[in-house]
């Protein structure tokens, strides 16, 4: 063959997609590696102080003053400890290799005990567990085999009550167990659907119970515990998205948040032998979200979410005053718990430079003390950056003004053009929010990499509008979002735009999908982590409980032109124009987004000669919960950002 013919016969060949490309593909321990380098000691290096990093939130008061329950991690996965004062030792008392979810304190001081919740490599078929802390023996309360949650107490501690899949493997059924009984729970509710117990009244006769449709629509409901019946609180034909609710101590009203009439939840009160409704916040035009109500009925507390940061309030329940605690430092506040004399009210508190700790507030002289002191890997968190919330204009316009759309920017210290990591969070209705992030730090400390967090449309916190601009058809509205983005960073000199990559988990890893298949020229990498590739397989293979939840976001594939839009958008349609590099990350026991989501992306963007790690982990599910996997899987994004990223 001539030299002239060969080298147009090999430009042809090098022009075609590479069909089979060869995989190295190697597994350590449960996780399953494909195309992922060795990791360096370097890198383990640099990166170790940041994942030695802990946190602390608040589970339940112990009684006779005898100190907290918290969850923490010491070891391998975040377990139950016993804290007895303020910066005493973390005392653990759950020992399992799953992750252990909250810890429920018995009313009854006699039985000294605790309920939890666990389920096995993060399938989220989680079961109802009870703790002795008198023998330290424990026992699992439930079937082994459905999904299983939502569990309180009955004030006497006699009963608790949940929610469980156990009857068709689907729908949310509700149970009341006695606590010395509990392989005899009795069903007490199962109309079909997502429901699940919020409170019991105060005399134990009636349960407050809410039926979930989505993020936009909620409907609250006292079912009596003798006849059965269901009464429906506030009956209007229109859709209204509840959060939280109590019954007031005397059990003649709840009180619960709300957004009807209003973009946004406001706190309210509900007479029941009226069947009024009083709105107690008129003048916060945020969502109220954790309520949390005193033994004693004379208090509320209760957060307000404003742009992202946690504001927290008192409110006297006997004239519906109110009044801000201002001692509370910048952040998130949440796992709002009074004690049981009802003059002090613990929380968790997340701040960008401190990770998650508990606190104990004196609502005597609002002093605030803290109770946990979680380590941070020996950094200083005087280097820790706080972010910056900004706001850049989208494609479409409001009441004739352009949209705006909230970002919070982390930027490194010193001069730039920083390269930048566009994270974007999951939900779809979830919400970027600034917190404590170790990894986010060490991109910004010790890589120079700006990392920002926006909230698309569609996300909460920003009123129910804003929340449903991306459902159904407008879908992938919220991907031009992410373009608008780009040509914002394109127009800040301390920003490199030749060096962006995207990061996003469950739906934003769908999201980050999506950007390469609309923004690939613009774009220098991205990691998808559990993220949804296809909408019809999705739907078609997710959990069944959670399927009709889903469909009201995302569309319902049953209906052949919404089943034709869903497979247009997909990435796994549009994989051919993927050409930059591609992590994904996945957990092979994952319920919600299952693991052939990233299977089938990961094939077709080979298939069209993309370059793709994989990572899959056998012991996870949504997300990795196990320190060493979410080391791994660290170690291997930061080779993968200094490989695609910061080179020039």
């Amino acid at each position: 063959m001539k030299l002239k013919t060969l080298v147009l016969v090999l430009a042809v060949i090098c022009s075609l997609p590479i069909l089979s490309q060869q995989i190295e593909r190697k597994e350590i321990g449960n996780l399953v590696l494909e195309n992922i380098p060795e990791i360096s000691q370097s890198v383990k290096d640099k990166i170790f102080q940041y994942q030695s990093t802990r946190s602390a939130s608040f589970s339940d008061w112990l009684h006779n003053n005898e100190g907290i329950l918290i969850t923490t991690r010491f070891g391998e996965t975040s377990q139950i400890h016993k804290v007895k004062m303020s910066g005493s030792s973390r005392e653990q008392i759950t020992f399992f290799t799953e992750p252990v979810g909250g810890a429920l304190m018995c009313p009854d001081v006699e039985r000294n005990l605790f309920l939890f919740t666990k389920d096995n490599g993060g399938n989220e078929f989680y079961q109802i567990y009870s703790f002795a802390l008198n023998s330290g023996e424990y026992k699992m309360l439930t079937d082994g085999k459905s999904s299983n949650g939502g569990v309180r107490w009955s004030n006497k501690g006699n009963k608790f009550s949940f929610f469980s899949t156990k009857r068709n493997g689907k729908d949310w059924d509700i149970y009341i167990a006695e606590i010395d009984n509990p392989n005899k729970a009795e069903m007490v509710l199962s109309e079909g659907g997502a429901w699940s117990a919020v409170d019991w009244s105060p005399d134990d006769r009636k349960l407050l119970v809410r039926k979930n449709i989505s993020a936009n629509e909620s409907y609250y409901y006292v079912l009596d515990l003798l006849s059965k019946k269901l009464n429906q609180i506030n009956p209007t034909e229109d859709k209204i998205a509840y959060g939280g609710a109590v019954f007031s101590k005397d059990g003649k009203g709840l009180f619960y948040t709300s957004d009807q009439n209003s973009e946004f939840k406001q706190l309210r009160y509900y007479d029941l032998e009226k069947n009024e409704e009083k709105i107690l916040t008129p003048n916060l035009k945020w969502d109220v979200e954790s309520i949390e109500l005193s033994a004693q009925g004379d208090k509320l507390a209760f957060t307000v979410n404003e742009d992202g940061l946690s504001k927290l309030f008192i409110l006297n329940t006997k004239d519906y005053s109110y009044k801000q605690i201002d001692k509370i430092p910048l952040g998130l506040v949440f796992g709002l718990e009074f004690n049981d004399d009802g003059n002090k009210l613990a929380l968790t508190l997340n701040t960008p430079a401190n990770p998650s700790d508990v606190f104990v507030l004196d609502l005597s002289d609002n002093s605030l003390q803290r109770w946990t002191f979680s380590e941070v890997g020996g950094l200083n968190t005087k280097n820790f950056i706080t972010p910056e919330l900004i706001h850049y204009e989208t494609f479409d316009s409001t009441d004739g003004k352009p949209r705006m759309i909230p970002a919070f920017v982390y930027k490194p210290k010193g001069n730039g053009p920083f390269p930048v990591i566009i994270d974007i969070h999951g939900g779809p209705e979830g919400q970027s929010r600034p917190s404590f992030d170790p990894i986010i730090q060490f991109y910004l400390n010790e890589m120079g990499i700006a990392v920002i967090e926006p909230n698309v449309r569609g996300s909460s916190g920003y009123g129910k509008t804003y929340l449903q601009l991306d459902n159904w058809y407008n879908r992938e509205n919220s991907v031009k979002d992410i373009g608008k983005l780009l040509d914002w960073i394109e127009k800040q000199p301390e920003f490199d735009s030749k060096r962006v990559a995207v990061k996003g988990g469950s739906y934003g890893g769908y999201m980050v999908l999506a950007s390469m298949t609309h923004f690939n020229e613009r774009l220098r990498c991205a990691v998808d982590i559990v993220g949804i590739s296809n909408f019809v397989t999705f739907l078609n293979n997710t959990q069944d409980y959670r399927r009709d939840l889903r469909r009201v976001e995302y569309g319902d594939e049953r209906i052949p032109e919404m089943k034709e839009f869903l497979i247009k958008i997909s990435p796994t349609t549009n994989a051919n124009k993927i050409t930059k590099p591609l992590f994904v990350v996945q957990g092979l026991n994952d319920p919600r987004v299952p693991y052939t989501e990233a299977e089938q992306i990961v094939k077709e963007v080979r298939n069209n000669g993309g370059e793709v790690w994989y990572l899959l982990a056998k012991d996870e599910g949504h997300g990795f919960r196990k320190k060493t996997n979410r080391d791994f899987y660290f170690w291997s994004e930061v080779m993968f950002f200094e490989k695609y990223l910061l080179k020039n």
